[in-house]
C-alpha cells in the first residue's frame, strides 16, 4: 500500500432519524502520522469510526482506507488495518492467549514473537479468562490485537480506557514506533493529555461536524499562554500593551508578567528592538484550555 492518504472522507453524513449524527465530513488523514480525533462523548467520533469501518452505512459521502472504498473493499482493508472499537467485546471464557491466537488465525498467522513482546510491554497476563479481567487488562488484549499484525493503518476508538499511567505511557511509546516505521494512527479520544502528547494533528468534532484541523503545535501556539520576561534595565508597560496578542500586563522593575496569544517570534522581536532581554520563561496554554473554548458555548450533546 503506497497511497499518500491513510484515510479520506468526503462528504460523510449519518443521520439517525432527525438527529444528525454527521455531517459533510471532509477529512484527509496522511500516512505515516499520528491523528488525534477529538470531541467530548456524543459529538460523533465513534459513528465516524463505524462508518468508515463498514459497520453502519453512512446517509450520503463516502470514505477510503489506503484508497480502497470502505464499503466495497472492506475485506481487503481488512488486512491492512488493525481496529480498537469503542465498545471492545471478546469472549469471556476465552483466555488471552486464546483470544489473540483466535483472531491470529483469522488474520492467517501473525509473528508470534512479536506478540509476546507487546504482552510483555504491556504487562498483559494472557493466561486469565478474558471474563476475569479488569476492564483496563482487557483492554490490554484488544490493544495486542491491533497491534500483532504490524497493520499499515491503526484505527483506535478511546483506546487507552482503562489503562494505568504507566501503560498508557507504554501505548504512546507504541504509537510513536509504529507511525516511525510509516504506519497510521488514528486516535479517537477525548483524553486531551494522551493526544497532546502523540499527535502531529488533530480534529476536533463538534455536533458531527469538523470545526478545527490543525497540527498540535499550530493550535497550541493559538491558546493564551503566560510570558514572564526579566530585562536589564526598568521597562515601560506602554511599550507592550499595544502589541497584538498581548494582555494583562504587569510590570515591576525589570520583570514584566503579561498574557499572549501568536507567535512568540513576533513577540520577541519586537521587544528586542528596545530592550536587553535576559530571561524569558512561558507557560504554554494546555490543550484542554484551547479545545474547551470550542464548546463553553454547548449546553446539549447529540447521541452519536
Amino acid at each position: 500500500m503506497t497511497d499518500q492518504v491513510a484515510i479520506r472522507t468526503e462528504g460523510l453524513t449519518k443521520h439517525y432519524g432527525d438527529v444528525k449524527a454527521l455531517v459533510d465530513l471532509d477529512l484527509s488523514v496522511e500516512s505515516g502520522e499520528i491523528f488525534g480525533f477529538l470531541g467530548p462523548n456524543g459529538a460523533g467520533k465513534t459513528t465516524m469510526i463505524r462508518t468508515i469501518m463498514d459497520e453502519i452505512r453512512p446517509t450520503s459521502g463516502s470514505a477510503s482506507i489506503l484508497g480502497l472504498d470502505s464499503h466495497t473493499d472492506s475485506v481487503e482493508i481488512r488486512r491492512h488495518i488493525g481496529y480498537v472499537p469503542g465498545d471492545l467485546a471478546m469472549y469471556p471464557n476465552l483466555t488471552g492467549r486464546d483470544t489473540i491466537t483466535y483472531f491470529a488465525n483469522l488474520r492467517g498467522g501473525v509473528d508470534w514473537s512479536y506478540v509476546d513482546e507487546l504482552a510483555d510491554r504491556l504487562d498483559a497476563d494472557l493466561s486469565k479468562k478474558v471474563g476475569d479481567l479488569s476492564s483496563g487488562n482487557r483492554q490490554k488484549v484488544g490493544l495486542i490485537q491491533a497491534f500483532m499484525n504490524k497493520p499499515d493503518v491503526l484505527i483506535m476508538d478511546e483506546p487507552s480506557s482503562g489503562l494505568d499511567p504507566l501503560m498508557q505511557r507504554e501505548f504512546q511509546a507504541l504509537m510513536r514506533e509504529v507511525t516511525s516505521n510509516g504506519s497510521t494512527v488514528f486516535l479517537s479520544s477525548h483524553t486531551l493529555s494522551e493526544v497532546q502528547r502523540v499527535a502531529d494533528r488533530v480534529g476536533i468534532i463538534r455536533h458531527g461536524k469538523l470545526i478545527a484541523l490543525e497540527a498540535v503545535a499550530s493550535l497550541r501556539s493559538k491558546g493564551i499562554r503566560t510570558v514572564e520576561l526579566f530585562f536589564d534595565s526598568p521597562v515601560d508597560a506602554a511599550v507592550f500593551e499595544p502589541l497584538p496578542g498581548v494582555g494583562d500586563v504587569a510590570v515591576q522593575n525589570h520583570h514584566v508578567t503579561l498574557s499572549f496569544s501568536g507567535q512568540m517570534e513576533t513577540l520577541l522581536r519586537v521587544i528586542t528592538e528596545r530592550y536587553t532581554l535576559l530571561d524569558i520563561s512561558t507557560q504554554e496554554a494546555d490543550l484542554e484550555e484551547i479545545f474547551l473554548t470550542y464548546y463553553r458555548d454547548d449546553t446539549n450533546e447529540v447521541v452519536a
